[in-house]
C-alpha cells in the first residue's frame, strides 16, 4: 500500500520542499493552502515531473478552526492510514510587543498555534488506532531564542514548541513518534526584501530531507527535535 504524509502549508518554502521530497520518494501527499491557485498549480506540476505521484490539494485557511477541522475530517474522510503528518502552517509578521499593531498577537496565536492544535487534534484518534506514525511540527530558533523584532511570533513559536513537547509525553505509549523540527533563518518568502546573500539562509530542502532522515530511523528511535541553523549562525 502506498503511504501517505499530510503537509500543512505546502504550496511554499519549506512545506513545498517537503511535499516534493515525500513524492519523489513515492508517498502519496495530502496538502492544503489558502490558494487553490497555488495548490492546483503544484498538483500539476508534481504530477507532471514525478513518476506515479499522486498529491491530493484541499483549499483551507487553518488559522481559522473549522477549517482546520474540515481539513483534518477530510484526511479521516479518505480513509487508510497516515505515515507522517507535518504541521507546516506558520506566518512572521516582525514586530515588537511594545508596538506592533493590536491583533497581531491573535494572528500569530492562530495560524502558529491552533492551526497544528486543531488539525492535529481531529487527526489523532487515525494514528492511535494505527499505532504508528510521525508526527513533525515545524517551530523555529525563535520558540526558544527571544529576538527583540520577533514580538507575538516568539510567543507563538514559545508555545507550538511546548505543545509539541506535551505531545511527545501524550504519544509515547501508542508508538507515535512527534518530533519538533526548529529551522533557523530558512531562503522562504518570509525573507523576501532582505538585502542579503542566499548563500546566507539555509535551503528549504534541507529541512525537508532532515524530517525524511528522521523519519527512516527504526521505531526503537525518535529525533526529539531537529535544530537548523545557517552556517554562519542566526541572522
Amino acid at each position: 500500500m502506498q503511504k501517505r504524509i499530510v503537509v500543512s502549508g505546502g504550496t511554499k518554502g519549506i512545506g513545498k520542499a517537503i511535499v516534493e521530497l515525500f513524492a519523489q520518494k513515492g508517498y502519496e501527499v495530502i496538502t492544503c493552502s489558502r490558494s487553490i491557485e497555488r495548490l492546483e498549480a503544484l498538483k500539476a506540476d508534481i504530477e507532471k515531473r514525478v513518476y506515479a505521484a499522486k498529491i491530493i490539494i484541499f483549499k483551507a485557511d487553518l488559522s481559522v478552526k473549522k477549517e482546520a477541522i474540515d481539513f483534518g475530517q477530510f484526511i479521516v474522510g479518505l480513509g487508510g492510514t497516515i505515515d507522517v503528518l507535518v504541521n507546516n502552517t506558520g506566518l512572521f509578521i516582525p514586530g515588537q510587543i511594545q508596538n506592533e499593531e493590536d491583533g497581531v498577537l491573535e494572528q500569530m496565536i492562530s495560524t502558529n498555534l491552533y492551526s497544528a492544535y486543531h488539525l492535529t487534534r481531529v487527526l489523532l484518534p487515525s494514528f492511535i488506532v494505527q499505532n504508528k506514525g510521525d508526527i513533525f511540527t515545524i517551530c523555529s530558533t525563535a520558540s526558544f531564542v527571544p529576538y527583540t523584532n520577533g514580538g507575538s511570533y516568539c510567543i507563538s513559536k514559545f508555545a507550538l514548541y511546548g505543545m509539541n513537547k506535551v505531545l511527545r509525553e501524550e504519544m509515547k505509549p501508542y508508538g507515535i513518534r512527534v518530533v519538533s523540527v526548529l529551522p533557523g533563518a530558512t531562503l522562504t518568502s518570509s525573507w523576501e526584501g532582505v538585502d542579503l546573500p542566499s548563500e546566507r539562509f539555509m535551503k528549504p530542502e534541507d529541512v525537508a530531507e532532515s524530517i525524511w532522515s528522521a523519519h527512516q530511523l527504526s521505531k526503537n528511535t525518535v529525533v526529539e527535535e531537529i535544530l537548523l541553523r545557517p552556517q554562519l549562525g542566526d541572522l
